[in-house]
């Protein structure tokens, strides 16, 4: 039986574009089966006692910096430091993953254009015709989405989404659980690599 990954993520995290294709990747070659489940990081920041970037010190702001630039250079993708339009309201692009997911359709490809759009391509996820040109390029229907993407039952699996990120024991985001066992971060995407191949039981806190 393949495994079930659930896979935390908000378009907003540079850490989420920069590890998204290699834990897709990943994922792939384990046959596992991938549940996309988009996050409101603020209110995830909120729960676990984590600050937005720009209310941490300098010191940390400074070193997220230079990780970034290693990062970037590892996995090969163009990444902006300070893009123009972060940060932004990114909740109604995180919906979009949402109703795409709804709608029976694969968001993976969407999304990796989106993190490109916001780190590499100096454009506004928050603006709705940027969201509909990103959407009718991979034939979506834009305007449906986006109609999906503002309904009740969407906003209510955006705040169910981050439920489950908060109890499944994730500090923030990209996170990836695999039967209830919590990974957070991009970089621990190889140990998650590991567990898969060696087929181990999962850990537990207690």
């Amino acid at each position: 039986m393949a495994e079930q990954l659930d896979y935390f993520v908000t378009l907003l995290s540079p850490w989420s574009y920069l590890g998204h294709r290699a834990f897709l990747d990943m994922a792939a070659r384990h046959g596992a089966v991938v549940r996309t489940r988009p996050v409101r990081i603020f209110d995830l920041f909120g729960e676990v006692g984590a600050l937005p970037l720009a209310q941490r010190p300098p010191v940390r702001q400074a070193y997220r910096l230079i990780e970034l630039q290693r990062v970037r250079e590892q996995r090969g993708l163009p990444l902006n430091l300070r893009p123009k339009f972060y940060p932004c309201d990114i909740a109604l692009a995180d919906r979009t993953v949402i109703a795409l997911i709804a709608q029976g359709h694969d968001p993976q490809a969407y999304m990796a254009d989106a993190f490109a759009a916001l780190w590499a391509n100096e454009q506004d996820l928050a603006d709705r015709a940027t969201l509909a040109t990103l959407l009718s390029a991979h034939g979506f229907d834009a305007e449906a989405v986006l109609a999906l993407a503002d309904a009740p039952q969407t906003h209510a699996t955006h705040q169910d989404n981050t439920r489950a990120a908060i109890d499944a024991g994730l500090p923030g985001l990209p996170g990836y659980v695999r039967d209830g066992e919590p990974f957070w971060g991009q970089d621990r995407i190889d140990l998650l690599d590991a567990a898969l191949r060696s087929g181990r039981a999962p850990y537990r806190a207690g």
